[in-house]
């Protein structure tokens, strides 16, 4: 697929004509989403609830757990009832349950598909923390699952309403500086150096591919919304240094990706050290963001100098629009798909560095 049938057809052009107004959304504040949260680990306790309660559209009010030491402060936080109170058993009885519309689906990335698709099949629709699933396979289900049950299947990719990577993926579709040359990207972090014995962080079954499933999905999600293009091939290796840590999978990832273009774009992601960073070499500039993808201090730079934009809450604009996509105010601008997409290339990249060949994208669909 040419750049200009991806910009018409692809999901970077909803996302790139949709994200700025949803910087600024308005509509009626009287009808929310009722969202029950699966999974209470530390992302979903400091951002996603806070963002849901401070959402014009959403409103927490049901949990989902594993850990019963957690229920308390859950409850006395968030004044949620005992009656929307759950566990992963009897997580299909939310069936029954007219207090929820919408599961939000935080816990790690290897029950994803089985929680998400019980979800749909209890009636409510889901909101699935990236990455989407462990295989394309598992992506496929969850889709399918979706559209038997008629409820919106979206993936959490806070950074399509940060007005920082909107800046950038806007400047990019309308080449503002015209068409890059070189691109070069990379999130990592040193996760050796406080991980625990029993951080599912370290186990294949949970985290599927370290670092490069954690973050390195973030690196992939940026080379699509700055090349605004598919690419038809990966490049990959990986490594360990600290084999006594990651006994799974492999600590280090390194890939290029070969474009329509001809042009190869060189990405990473580890738990070895930290970097994040966008960068593109563009016809009038140097364009890109570092940080990048962090939640908060994300800075960015263009050919005209600084971007200067007023911080903001990426998770409560996030839940605003995907919550706006549930009551149809709006489109949905991170479907499923989207997340399949990215699994199929992440899926690549472990391919291609087990097999030291590169692995070529044919049909790549969305």
């Amino acid at each position: 697929m040419r750049r200009r049938d991806f910009v018409k057809s692809g999901l970077l052009g909803t996302a790139s004509t949709f994200l700025a107004p949803g910087l600024f959304i308005h509509g009626n504040n009287d009808e929310k989403v009722k969202i029950a949260i699966c999974g209470l680990g530390r992302y979903a306790e400091q951002w996603i609830a806070p963002a849901i309660e401070a959402s014009k559209f959403a409103e927490l009010t049901a949990i989902i757990t594993g850990s019963e030491n957690k229920i308390s402060k859950w409850q006395k936080t968030y004044n949620i009832k005992s009656k929307n109170v759950y566990n992963y058993d009897n997580l299909d009885s939310i069936a029954n349950n007219p207090e929820i519309d919408c599961v939000y689906i935080c816990t790690p990335t290897g029950n994803h598909a089985e929680y998400t698709i019980r979800s749909f099949q209890a009636g409510k629709h889901v909101i699935c923390e990236k990455p989407m699933a462990p295989t394309v396979e598992d992506c496929d289900q969850m889709i399918e699952a979706a559209k038997k049950a008629k409820k919106t299947l979206q993936i959490g990719y806070r950074l399509y309403w940060d007005p920082y990577n909107i800046n950038l993926i806007e400047s990019m579709k309308n080449l503002k500086y015209g068409q890059w040359n070189e691109m070069e990207g990379g999130f990592s972090y040193n996760h050796g150096k406080w991980a625990k014995k029993n951080d599912w962080r370290l186990t294949k079954a949970m985290n599927v591919g370290g670092a490069l499933y954690d973050i390195g999905v973030y690196v992939v999600q940026s080379a699509f919304y700055t090349a605004h293009d598919y690419p038809i091939s990966v490049t990959a290796r990986s490594w360990t240094v600290r084999d006594k840590i990651y006994k799974e999978f492999p600590e280090y990832w390194e890939w290029e990706l070969e474009w329509p273009n001809g042009k190869i774009s060189k990405h990473s992601s580890n738990y070895g050290k930290y970097e994040n960073f966008i960068h593109l070499e563009t016809k009038k500039g140097k364009l890109g963001l570092k940080p990048a993808y962090s939640y908060t201090g994300i800075k960015g730079y263009t050919p005209d100098g600084e971007m200067k934009i007023n911080p903001i809450f990426q998770q409560k604009l996030q839940i605003d629009g995907q919550c706006l996509a549930i009551l149809k105010k709006r489109p949905n601008i991170t479907p499923g798909e989207m997340g399949r997409r990215d699994i199929r290339v992440l899926n690549a990249i472990m391919e291609s560095a087990k097999t030291n060949r590169k692995v070529s994208f044919k049909n790549f669909r969305y």
